[in-house]
């Protein structure tokens, strides 16, 4: 099992700090694994194992424990109050009222508490506005191209690697399992997605037919890294069918997908005017493999998109708030809004050989009069600086 240590490095820096570390992210990306990790190295540097507590709500064992204030006490039985402990709730969503079990838990000073949760709900209105300021978010997605690499260490052509990577799966599971039995992996992919569609979806907002919601899913699957609307996928998917859907309804199951972590959303940014745009969206999969059960993907098709994919996750775990960019008449392919007020720019192309290609990705840059940083990524092997632009091998920047 691979160490997820960009994650682990943020828990290590938040430990004993006072606020609630919420690690959310869509179901078997590697949650509880991660908290198991970080409770070892605990036990590694010396605290006891009586002072860590760790529940996984998906296990039988634990399935009395739904009432919130049974858990609490059930808790709070086992701790003194002159010792430090560790609280690990994993699924907590599960819980009833799970909110009030963690402002409760969070009200004693010698808990450090640590919650996962496989729904955006986690982090839904009810509970930000409850523990306003007192949280801390970390979210968590399936192996990164470096974490990939590490995990198939037999193959040392990277090139070949990578051409894995954007056209299979890198949930940590479906990764080993591809290793022993790649026909096992479609059929993991679908117990996920199944899960996913029917845990996270259909019983929490009591939807009676999934048939539209399916349909909406295929059609953003196969428009990964393009722009879409409420309107044009209404009018995409109405096309040849006796039954409508409505605008309203697909802005609800947007907003269902994005909640359950399957598909992320990139808004609209206008650089030259520095406001969101209200219309036309990107969304991009949080893995690709999960295309491969739908029957319109094909192996090494679509690579542009799905390039642009595997860029957008690396920029969200690298740090920042990741837009697609718009100037004058121009697209930029993202804008990242860094932490500390500053700006990059990145463009993303399987390669730009062709004079067409390179002329086109780099007029968009020109016109942007700032100082920021600007990035042409492709698989084309220099490296080089061009008027300033740093155009970089995806590969190499990947395994930074």
């Amino acid at each position: 099992m691979i160490n997820r240590e960009t994650y682990l490095t943020k828990l290590r820096q938040l430990k004993d700090k006072n606020l609630i570390k919420v690690i959310t992210g869509i179901r078997r990306c590697g949650k509880s694994t991660l908290l198991k990790a970080f409770k070892n190295e605990l036990l590694s540097s010396g605290v006891s194992f009586k002072n860590i507590i760790f529940l996984n709500f998906e296990e039988r064992k634990n399935l009395h424990l739904t009432s919130w204030e049974t858990l609490y006490d059930e808790i709070i039985k086992n701790v003194n109050t002159d010792k430090k402990y560790y609280i690990f709730l994993d699924e907590v969503q599960l819980v009833n009222d799970f909110e009030k079990l963690i402002n409760s838990l969070f009200t004693k000073k010698n808990i450090d508490l640590y919650v996962t949760g496989s729904n955006a709900y986690l982090l839904s209105s009810e509970l930000a506005t409850l523990l306003t300021g007192r949280y801390i978010a970390i979210n968590l997605q399936p192996y990164s191209f470096k974490e990939y690499a590490l995990a198939n260490k037999e193959e040392q052509n990277t090139d070949r690697l990578f051409r894995q990577y954007i056209n299979k799966s890198c949930f940590p599971e479906a990764v080993t399992l591809a290793k022993s039995n790649e026909n096992l992996v479609n059929d993991y992919l679908q117990s996920i997605y199944d899960t996913v569609i029917i845990k996270d979806i259909a019983q929490r907002y009591k939807l009676r037919n999934t048939h539209n919601l399916h349909r909406v899913i295929s059609f953003l699957f196969d428009s990964i890294g393009s722009y879409v609307s409420p309107t044009n996928i209404a009018n995409e998917l109405n096309k040849n069918s006796p039954k409508n859907i409505s605008h309203n309804t697909i802005i609800k199951y947007l907003d269902f997908l994005t909640q359950s972590y399957i598909l992320y959303a990139a808004p609209r940014y206008d650089i030259k005017g520095k406001e969101l745009l209200s219309t036309n969206e990107k969304y991009y999969l949080v893995d690709l493999g999960l295309k491969n059960i739908t029957a319109t993907n094909k192996y090494d098709t679509d690579l542009g998109h799905k390039l642009e994919n595997v860029i957008y996750f690396e920029l969200l775990r690298r740090g920042g708030k990741v837009y697609v960019g718009k100037h004058n008449n121009k697209e930029i392919d993202f804008v990242v809004q860094k932490p500390n007020n500053e700006r990059e720019y990145y463009q993303v192309a399987f390669t730009v050989n062709d004079e067409k290609t390179f002329k086109r990705e780099i007029s968009a840059f020109r016109n942007i009069k700032d100082n920021y940083p600007k990035y042409l990524l492709t698989l084309d092997f220099d490296n080089t600086s061009i008027e300033g632009i740093q155009k970089l091998n995806v590969i190499d920047w990947l395994l930074q």
